[in-house]
């Protein structure tokens, strides 16, 4: 049942960011378009009440309540970025907006913006373990949390990961003149990232 609220948080969330920008830009309803983004952020308390409520009803954590807690995290790091990232083309595809922000392909600028992808990664790890910690903590037993456990590892794992990405453009930064370089013309990363994100909405 959580995971399937998790995938209905995620459907939810572009369902309503489409909805929102569809009534600014097309419909022109700017406050039915407010209280349709205000629901954006919404959908992460929903998340975090129904993982609570399960686990207060003596569910054992597992697979599901880690993800939901990834989520949480993610989706306040990096939700705000992908809301701007929607909104620059929708206003540019509809209402004559200049064209959507890209991400800076050569140093020292391509340099800045990974560490900053990677601070908003740093905010996701720090969340998302906060509320694995936090839950562990509430429900005060080892046995049926264990697997909470395995989840703050893991986001480790994907933050030191991600750390290798800012840190070879600090040692080997792409310059102009360089050819495509490692960037090879731009990668699928880039576009998301220049509204600000990879997992904050707000």
């Amino acid at each position: 049942m959580l995971l399937a609220i998790i995938a209905a948080c995620e459907i939810g969330f572009w369902v309503l960011l489409a909805a929102g920008l569809a009534a600014r830009y097309l419909l022109r309803w700017r406050r039915v378009s407010a209280v349709l983004l205000v629901g954006v952020p919404l959908l992460d308390v929903v998340l975090l009440t129904a993982t609570v409520i399960d686990l207060r009803h003596g569910a054992t954590a597992g697979f599901s309540h880690g993800l939901a807690a990834a989520y949480l995290g993610y989706s306040v790091a990096f939700g705000h970025g992908w809301v701007r990232w929607a909104d620059e083309r929708f206003a540019h595809r509809f209402a004559g907006g200049p064209p959507p922000r890209r991400a800076p392909r050569y140093a020292p600028e391509r340099t800045r913006h990974e560490w900053r992808e990677f601070g908003k990664a740093a905010i996701a790890w720090a969340i998302g373990c906060g509320v694995l910690l936090g839950m562990i903590a509430m429900v005060g037993d080892a046995d049926r949390t264990e697997a909470l456990l395995g989840w703050v590892l893991r986001l480790t794992v994907i933050l030191a990961i991600w750390s290798l990405w800012p840190i070879t453009h600090t040692l080997w930064p792409v310059r102009p003149g360089d050819g495509a370089g490692r960037d090879g013309g731009g990668d699928g990363r880039d576009s998301a990232a220049a509204g600000g994100g990879g997992a904050a909405r707000r």
